[in-house]
């Protein structure tokens, strides 16, 4: 896996990323536009991590850390990279900036129909916690529903 590099993405490639994400992710957000990843990468220049592949992009996870928390989203390998330690080096990356960020657990978004992520994580050390539901409400309409 020498030839897998990995590192934060830059304000310039986030219309890259969310055209990565259309073919590559399972699911949308509310905050998958270009001013949701940009607010993001303001806020936080670090947590879009980005996995190159010969110069190509080939996988993406956001390690995000509020301060108390460490959120893991977006983790998304290109199709014809997969199985080939692409997940398990975003990951590894980002367990490593949380700890540095003094994180003390990561928590992961995974669909519930997604059986192949949720494989993933298991096999990355994950499980789920079944006393906890996911509550939301939307608080902005995304601006390409506008």
């Amino acid at each position: 896996m020498d030839d897998l590099h990995i590192r934060p993405a830059r304000p310039d490639e986030l219309p890259a990323v969310l055209e990565f994400w259309a073919a590559a992710a399972e699911g949308t957000s509310i905050s998958d536009d270009l001013a949701g990843v940009a607010g993001l990468v303001t806020r936080d220049p670090g947590a879009l991590l980005l996995a190159e592949r010969d110069d190509l992009l080939v996988g993406t996870v956001i390690a995000g850390f509020d301060g108390w928390r460490c959120h893991l989203y977006r983790l998304a390998v290109h199709p014809e990279q997969r199985r080939r330690g692409v997940a398990t080096a975003l990951l590894t990356a980002a367990e490593e900036r949380f700890v540095a960020l003094g994180g003390r657990r990561g928590d992961a978004m995974v669909l519930d129909r997604n059986d192949r992520a949720r494989a993933a994580w298991r096999a990355a050390g994950y499980t789920p916690e079944d006393h906890w539901t996911r509550w939301v409400k939307p608080l902005a309409r995304r601006s390409r529903d506008v």
